[in-house]
């Protein structure tokens, strides 16, 4: 007969307190580098441009920011790897020479999520561009020659300011009113 993990007396394990430590630093580097973009994102406000942060979509999946102005809709997914080296293929990226990660998909598909939504309250096509930001890395190399994903450290992000010619004043209100309202997003 074996144990469960939780069965010792004393409470939970080492490796499992180690393991929510772990998580829990994770989610706090993960929140601090989504506040990093927010606060660059939150400067294009002064080109036409609204943003709204942490949009609770179904299955507990949240999009990190949406950027909604006169160059369309972005979707932008905040990846935080302190000191890391990102390389950037066509749909594939990998952290100091790691495993791959599946960002660039995973972007793709939110971005088509937020898409739908928008569409499903607007008059007009709403495209949604994916957008990939990296925070405290110390080098990205984006080798992609097909990649339909935006990529950005940080700091980078003002490249979308002078975007235009893709929504006109009234639709920029529009999908902004639209994305504004929480249930909206409750069968994304």
């Amino acid at each position: 007969m074996t144990a469960s993990l939780h069965s010792s007396g004393g409470g939970p394990p080492v490796r499992a307190r180690a393991d929510r430590r772990n998580h829990s630093h994770s989610w706090r580097k993960g929140l601090a580098g989504e506040r990093r973009v927010g606060a660059e994102l939150n400067r294009l406000g002064r080109y036409g441009w609204h943003v709204l942060h942490s949009i609770p979509l179904a299955n507990n999946v949240d999009s990190d920011h949406l950027l909604i102005g006169p160059g369309g809709v972005f979707s932008i997914n905040t990846k935080h790897h302190d000191k890391g080296a990102v390389w950037v293929g066509d749909d594939s990226v990998k952290v100091d020479h790691g495993k791959p990660a599946p960002y660039a998909r995973k972007i793709r598909a939110e971005a088509k999520r937020v898409a739908r939504v928008l569409e499903r309250y607007c008059d007009f096509p709403v495209p949604v561009e994916p957008v990939l930001v990296f925070v405290g890395v110390t080098e990205l190399k984006v080798v992609a020659t097909q990649l339909d994903v935006r990529v950005y450290q940080e700091r980078q992000l003002s490249a979308l300011a002078p975007l235009s010619g893709m929504l006109a004043t009234d639709q920029v209100e529009r999908v902004y009113s639209v994305a504004r309202h929480r249930q909206v997003w409750s069968d994304a």
